[in-house]
């Protein structure tokens, strides 16, 4: 009998299934047992992939993105670089709104995908027309055939988490899972997660991670959008200036908020434990769950899943780069020397 040749047709046929790693180092002084859902290992290194994908093909399915078409986006990056992957297998143009924030490289990795890219202020207002939210919308306004995908706002976001990611952690926990933290910035991974995971058990407990200097935590204890909360900060992907309507604030029990500067350092903490050299956003996830605990969350029994959404090599230029730390005022004499180059000569 002669075998066939065992191949994917695209990669976007990688997309989902992310494996789910046991963390044991990093919380060895920690109460419970600690899963990690790791994101970075879509073809695209982030859990964008699966909001890409979705979000394309449902437009597809419907009739409103047609050959030819140029998808634009708002993005930190993560979601602009998948929908570049997409778009360069389905055969779209794409030009992204990007955020300054983002980092060098999560900008060069949209302009290799072959996007058009349009880096904008970080620290303007939602509705200031240099916004990336504002400068998207323009774009689609002026380019005929164009379709904006506007993840903050689009239901889909959360559809696609609730189809694939959440019955994936349900199936690899064996239903015991007791604990959902992920980072929230859209919201659509941790509230489409969250929607298929209470369906199934409403006692699951499902925690945001949000920045300093987002309006998130606060709007889900108030229901009242405050500006005096905002203010600038470092980490990208999570915690935002705006409410967005891909955040489902009911399903979600409780927000922690971390520091820019423990986000950071525990993601290279991560590294040097569990050998997962994860994204920011990754970090201040980490970081969310060691403050949990110290705050008495979780206990022996306890089953915690938490969504580390994208790869370290997005952040060389940033967390990883021992200059970029400096100048932030990231070490200090708190922190633990860090191993030095040597170069013989």
């Amino acid at each position: 009998m002669k075998e066939e040749i065992k191949a994917y047709n695209n990669v976007l046929e990688l997309i989902g299934n992310t494996p789910l790693i046991k963390l044991n180092k990093i919380t060895q002084n920690m109460k419970g047992n600690y899963f990690a859902k790791v994101e970075a290992f879509n073809p695209g290194h982030s859990t964008k992939d699966r909001i890409a994908l979705y979000i394309l093909e449902e437009a597809e399915r419907k009739g409103i993105l047609k050959p030819g078409d140029t998808i634009i986006e708002t993005t930190s990056g993560n979601t602009g670089f998948s929908i570049a992957m997409v778009s360069i297998i389905k055969g779209y143009e794409c030009i992204l709104a990007v955020s300054s924030k983002s980092s060098a490289d999560k900008i060069d990795m949209l302009k290799t995908m072959g996007a058009k890219v349009y880096v904008c202020p970080a620290n303007v207002s939602a509705d200031d027309p240099r916004s990336y939210y504002e400068v998207a919308k323009k774009l689609h306004s002026e380019i005929k055939g164009s379709v904006y995908i506007n993840q903050y706002f689009n239901e889909l976001n959360i559809d696609a988490h609730y189809h694939t990611t959440g019955p994936e952690i349900w199936e690899q926990t064996a239903g015991k899972i007791t604990h959902l933290v992920a980072c929230s910035g859209t919201g659509g991974t941790i509230s489409g997660t969250a929607r298929f995971l209470k369906e199934q058990n409403p006692n699951v407990k499902v925690i945001g991670i949000d920045a300093y200097g987002s309006v998130l935590q606060k709007y889900h204890q108030t229901k009242e959008f405050d500006a005096n909360e905002i203010y600038p900060y470092r980490i990208e992907g999570l915690g935002k200036n705006l409410i967005p309507t891909a955040t489902d604030f009911n399903i979600i029990d409780a927000f922690e908020k971390v520091t820019d500067e423990s986000s950071a350092h525990t993601a290279r903490e991560l590294a040097n434990t569990e050998g997962l050299f994860v994204g920011y956003t990754s970090g201040a996830a980490m970081q969310g769950l060691k403050q949990l605990d110290e705050e008495g969350e979780f206990t022996a029994d306890s089953n915690i899943v938490v969504i580390f959404p994208d790869h370290g090599s997005r952040y060389m230029s940033k967390i990883y780069n021992d200059e970029w730390m400096s100048q932030q005022g990231f070490f200090d004499s708190e922190t633990a020397e860090i191993p030095q180059i040597e170069y013989i000569k």
